[in-house]
């Protein structure tokens, strides 16, 4: 018992970190992105995004082994057989270097030909468009890289490091904003010949402290064909969940792209910065319980596993919703205070890009319970089926003349049914109640959603639009969302933490 308590005082104070990182690199993003917008102006915002965007569909072939790298290191390190460590990174060192010959390839033929002959891009702008895009695989390969390191890392629970790069690696890209103003030459190429230099410096600053701290992380080439197979196999049925998820967002802008060319790409880059920042405050807990619900399957310590996935579900939902509610809320007052000039349809993609990680965040702890078993074919097969149907329906409803929005709209109402999928198979896979998530978890925080977006909705919605009003309704809605996720998402045992929390502080506090 001692053991778990240890282990959720670390769980806490990890995501302390990681949200006192996530909030100065939220801010710095945010405010990156104005400086950005104005200074490319909409268009060539709109074709960085695209580009950009044709590069992560190569992401596919490394998204699955990269979830599989992270898998084996930190299962590893649950079942505390260290002796194995140096051969696992050194493996996957070496895999990810195949990798990236691999998409180097597919990269300069198919993409290179998808990009000239397919895009719907300005004439003019092609030839940025080319350096954009060979920029772009540069930086994709060295963060590539970088992913063994970023996994030993976080599998060590090192997260104070990892907080400190992450600001390191936003101020770089501050940094680069400011820089475009006074750019030597064509913006858009500056911008992304800097970006791709700022991922050279993080990768050196990765390399050096893994090699330094962990004595695992020193690379030998080695070619152990049983763990190689072992990971490969594993990755081989990630693929799939793997390509479902870039051809949902990455495809999606692709398809708005060939509807309404490079101006829509702008109102999703809009949508897809505000999702990054936001989707950063739960993906900062989800990095500190991620390693905790691996190693507790691995000591095969179920129960401890199961309260985990319960508690990590709901909480990673209340902590998304606590900074997505005033944002709903306010869409078009922030856009405006944030951009000025406000890209059409870009206040309706952002509410639904919200909404969708809002579904999409307690399923979270479901995925990485599914990878820490290994056993992910046929989880993968039919989960990733279905998100898969994102790219042909958002094809279909646009051929149809449906509305940008309706590519957000299909992958809200197929991320319901996915988590209904996860449901059933973790049923059989680690004995998850789904009676028991569904009471604990799912009903749990729709009552929590209504009660804590009425009043605020109300307020928002009956002033006028005014920065008296805007302020109002934020701290309404931070107020109504503590409240309750105090009294009726916690329960007795999870307040009277609080409570004791509260007390330690204001001692100390008064104590001074």
């Amino acid at each position: 018992m001692s053991s778990n308590n240890d282990n959720n005082k670390r769980i806490a104070r990890n995501t302390i970190l990681l949200y006192i990182r996530m909030l100065l690199t939220m801010g710095v993003s945010l405010y990156t992105s104005r400086i950005i917008l104005k200074a490319l102006g909409v268009e060539d915002f709109g074709i960085y995004n695209v580009v950009g965007g044709v590069v992560a569909m190569f992401s596919i072939l490394s998204a699955s082994l990269s979830a599989s790298i992270s898998r084996f290191i930190t299962y590893e390190l649950g079942c505390n057989q260290g002796n194995r460590l140096n051969i696992i990174f050194s493996t996957s060192v070496t895999i990810q270097i195949i990798l990236a010959c691999i998409i180097l390839i597919f990269a300069e033929s198919i993409g290179l030909w998808f990009l000239n002959y397919k895009m719907n891009l300005p004439t003019i702008r092609m030839e940025a468009a080319n350096w954009v895009y060979q920029l772009s695989i540069l930086t994709f390969i060295i963060n590539l890289l970088s992913i063994p390191y970023n996994a030993s890392i976080i599998a060590h629970e090192r997260m104070s490091v990892f907080a400190y790069i992450s600001i390191l690696e936003a101020s770089g890209k501050l940094i680069v904003a400011f820089l475009i103003i006074s750019s030597p030459f064509d913006k858009l190429i500056f911008y992304a010949t800097m970006i791709c230099i700022v991922a050279v410096i993080i990768r050196i600053v990765y390399t050096y402290y893994c090699k330094k701290k962990f004595s695992e992380c020193t690379y030998h080439f080695i070619l152990d064909k049983q763990l190689i197979s072992q990971m490969f196999r594993f990755a081989g049925w990630n693929f799939i969940g793997a390509t479902s998820n870039i051809l949902r967002d990455q495809g999606g802008n692709i398809i708005l792209n060939l509807f309404y060319g490079p101006t829509l790409n702008a109102a999703k880059g809009i949508a897809s910065q505000v999702n990054n920042a936001i989707q950063g405050f739960a993906n900062s807990f989800m990095i500190a319980l991620d390693p905790q619900i691996t190693k507790s399957y691995a000591a095969k310590n179920q129960s401890y596993m199961l309260s985990l996935i319960y508690q990590g579900s709901r909480f990673a939902f209340y902590l998304l919703f606590f900074m997505s509610l005033p944002l709903l809320i306010n869409t078009h007052y922030i856009l405006y205070l944030w951009l000025g000039d406000i890209p059409n349809h870009s206040a309706l993609f952002v509410q639904l890009t919200l909404v969708f990680i809002l579904c999409e965040s307690i399923s979270q702890p479901l995925i990485t319970a599914m990878l820490a078993t290994g056993n992910i074919r046929n989880y993968q097969i039919i989960v990733g089926g279905l998100q898969m149907l994102n790219l042909p329906l958002s094809y279909l409803a646009l051929k149809q003349g449906a509305t940008p929005e309706a590519i957000l709209i299909i992958a809200i109402i197929i991320s319901q049914f996915c988590l209904v999928t996860r449901l059933l198979l973790l049923r059989k896979m680690i004995g998850l109640s789904m009676r028991e998530f569904i009471r604990r978890v799912y009903i749990n925080i729709i009552q929590v959603g209504i009660c804590a977006a009425v009043i605020p909705s109300l307020i928002a919605t009956k002033l006028p639009e005014s920065f008296v009003s805007f302020i109002l309704s934020c701290f309404c809605a931070f107020l109504c969302t503590f409240g309750s996720v105090y009294y009726i998402g916690c329960n007795k045992k999870e307040r009277e933490l609080v409570k004791n929390k509260a007390s330690q502080l204001r001692y100390k506090f008064t104590r001074k």
